[in-house]
């Protein structure tokens, strides 16, 4: 599959790279051509019209501009075609014959005896338009005309450089071409293959609750005889996996919606301290149950422009993190205070730590440094994914320090003052 898509993007990318280059090489020499005949144009239409006659004679009108290259030719009401600055005959018979072919009052282009020539008809416009140098004639046309070998052999250079240089672009631009493709590919195949991981432990994950639920009910069935009592411990089981998979279920759908770009933030000021102490209080059960001491230090007037159910559910994790690896008799804290510009919180516990090696995995999802216990704590791997999820939204900050056998330390930085 991922062969497949390399290759059309190499498609696509070369016909792109080729299309801008092709169209660049044509506006480019569109823009040549332009330069080199506006000018001999320009040149050739100064000179043709300051020509006028006087008692049958030639005087210039003004200063027109001055090129050698170019020769003057009056052409009569009677088809005849004079010139007024005398050539060799050779000279003469060919631009007469040239001039004989273009039409008054365009600018064209001819080629003739292995030459190009450029002409341009301007209609005679003065009412004194007797010529009789050369013998009498009434003037309706001035024609101008200008060889353009130079400026031609350089377009056709250019032309040749032109193709030659697209033909051997064309290699560069597959390369190219292929290379962006296989960029373009690396972050599409690394988010297909967390995806293929993502639904792989999902349903592992899922496969556990369900199993437990599906063998503990089969067995209650076996035994229809048998009280509510004495299948408490089956119904408890079901009662446990089924809580479990719910919670599972419920993180995987807000993961699904952070990756869609769906789940949004409900911005609004908030107290951060009443926060702390909505998810304090949920947890106090916990700490008379397990037997571990949860210390509060937060300063009650502090808030801030937050999500305030995203910030309460953070607070929540991060507790349940801490409950779940803090033996009895170990001590929970949770700080909260202003630092500079942002807002502190750290829930520190005296638990059994993370190992160096697992810290920077631990907000990966389904990551748990101990499987087997998280399991049977209810784990899912996904709460600390959720969390820095959370943080970062708020344009915030997600540190850990552990230390094996010591415990750990949470610290979530967030800004007060958030656009």
């Amino acid at each position: 599959m991922f062969l497949n898509t390399r290759r059309k993007l190499t498609v696509l990318n070369s016909l792109v790279f080729l299309l801008i280059f092709i169209i660049f090489m044509a506006i480019l020499y569109s823009y040549l051509y332009s330069r080199l005949f506006n000018r001999i144009d320009g040149v050739m239409l100064s000179q043709a019209k300051s020509i006028r006659l006087v008692n049958g004679r030639i005087v210039p009108s003004g200063r027109p501009l001055f090129d050698p290259r170019i020769f003057i030719l009056l052409r009569g009401t009677d088809g005849r075609i004079l010139n007024p600055i005398h050539f060799q005959p050779a000279e003469l018979e060919n631009l007469e014959k040239i001039a004989a072919t273009v039409n008054a009052g365009t600018v064209e282009t001819r080629e003739y005896d292995g030459h190009t020539f450029r002409m341009a008809n301007v209609p005679y416009c003065y009412a004194d338009n007797i010529y009789n140098v050369d013998g009498e004639m009434l003037v309706q046309a001035v024609i101008a005309i200008s060889v353009v070998d130079p400026e031609v052999e350089l377009l056709r250079s250019f032309l040749v450089i032109t193709v030659v240089g697209t033909l051997v672009s064309m290699f560069a631009i597959i390369i190219a071409g292929y290379l962006l493709a296989k960029r373009a590919m690396i972050p599409i195949q690394a988010a297909w293959l967390r995806q293929q991981q993502f639904v792989s432990d999902a349903s592992h994950e899922l496969r556990s609750p369900i199993t437990g639920i599906y063998s503990n009910a089969e067995l209650m069935l076996r035994h229809p005889e048998r009280t509510i009592e004495q299948e408490r411990n089956r119904i408890d089981t079901i009662i446990e996996e089924s809580t479990r998979m719910t919670k599972l279920i419920a993180n995987l759908l807000t993961l699904a919606r952070t990756d869609a770009n769906k789940a949004e933030l409900h911005l609004e000021p908030v107290n951060i301290s009443k926060i702390i102490a909505e998810a304090v209080a949920r947890f106090r059960p916990m700490e008379e149950i397990k037997g571990i001491s949860l210390n509060v230090m937060a300063n009650p007037n502090l808030e801030l422009l937050a999500d305030k159910e995203r910030l309460h559910q953070l607070v929540v994790i991060l507790l349940d993190n801490a409950f779940k690896y803090t033996s009895q008799g170990g001590q929970i804290r949770i700080y909260c205070s202003r630092a500079d510009k942002s807002i502190l919180i750290s829930v520190e516990d005296t638990g059994s730590g993370i190992v160096p090696e697992h810290l920077p995995k631990i907000f990966d999802r389904f990551f748990r440094g101990d499987k087997a216990r998280s399991r049977e704590s209810g784990g899912t791997g996904l709460g600390l994914a959720i969390a820095k999820w959370i943080v970062e939204k708020h344009k915030g900050k997600i540190v850990v320090e552990s230390e094996p056998g010591k415990g750990s330390r949470f610290t979530i930085y967030l800004p007060m003052n958030r656009s």
